[in-house]
């Protein structure tokens, strides 16, 4: 198949390298042009993604940030066809999906609501690799629920990316999730390693603080538009935070050890119900 590939960076780069891998044919663009022609060198992609050959494609992926994903999309739409599906891969669904929709009307081609569940700290094509989406979760935002055919149709059509599993759901249900399982875990590490403490922790953590700072290590301006189209969700979670760091607070400053305990205990109890022991 022919797929084009809008973003360069960790997530778009390897979908490039998955799909070549799979021995593809690879159409890219991205904005900074050094970096297309370093894919094309590298035979991550076989050409430039163009007006010209954006209705060759059977399949193209947005992979940049949302408000880019609309912006591209706005531009090309009169050129995308009847051939291509349009699946954008963007962290939050209820604006991009918002737009793309309307334009998928106008113009009449096939457009659907992504986030694959992969990934790392670092960003840019040089830590894409071909296989960042083996056995990874896939979100799909459909127009309807129901065309069983379009759905199998796109994953054939991402087959070559390797995802473990498909999950199907509205753009408000996504972002509701997504602001408690993605977003607020980047939020609770980026303001956790702010502590003074933390520049002389070395010798004294193991794997807890490795664990609970690994994703401060982030994209700041890609996350802080997230955050800010998510932000009723994502303060939604943090005031339910703060309410239960409180309570350990309170427990702590009045010496109540049973309180404490209870805190801590339920918890536990929580975690196990969620995921299991």
């Amino acid at each position: 198949m022919t797929v084009g590939i809008v973003g360069l960076g960790l997530i778009g780069g390897s979908f490039a390298k998955a799909y070549k891998e799979a021995g593809h044919r690879v159409l890219a663009w991205n904005r900074s042009r050094s970096v297309l022609d370093f894919a094309l060198m590298a035979g991550d992609a076989d050409a430039a993604l163009t007006e010209e050959n954006l209705s060759d494609c059977d399949l193209v992926l947005l992979c940049v940030y949302p408000q880019a994903a609309i912006d591209w999309l706005t531009a090309m739409a009169p050129h995308v066809g009847k051939k291509p599906v349009v699946i954008d891969c963007c962290g939050t669904k209820r604006v991009v999906c918002a737009a793309c929709f309307a334009l998928a009307e106008q113009y009449g081609f096939t457009y659907l609501g992504g986030h694959p569940m992969a990934g790392t700290h670092n960003s840019g094509l040089k830590y894409a690799r071909a296989n960042l989406y083996h056995g990874a979760p896939m979100v799909i935002v459909p127009p309807v629920f129901d065309d069983i055919e379009l759905l199998d149709r796109v994953k054939t059509l991402l087959a070559p990316a390797g995802f473990g599993r498909f999950s199907v759901t509205t753009a408000e249900k996504h972002d509701a999730m997504i602001a408690f399982t993605s977003q607020m875990a980047h939020v609770v590490s980026n303001a956790y390693v702010k502590s003074p403490t933390a520049s002389s922790h070395k010798g004294f953590s193991a794997g807890s603080y490795k664990d609970l700072t690994r994703v401060a290590w982030l994209n700041a301006p890609m996350w802080a538009e997230l955050f800010m189209e998510n932000k009723d969700y994502l303060l939604e979670e943090l005031n339910i935070l703060i309410d239960n760091l409180t309570a350990y607070k309170e427990a702590l400053e009045n010496d109540d050890q049973a309180e404490l305990t209870r805190l801590l205990e339920d918890g536990k109890r929580r975690k196990e119900e969620v995921d299991g022991r």
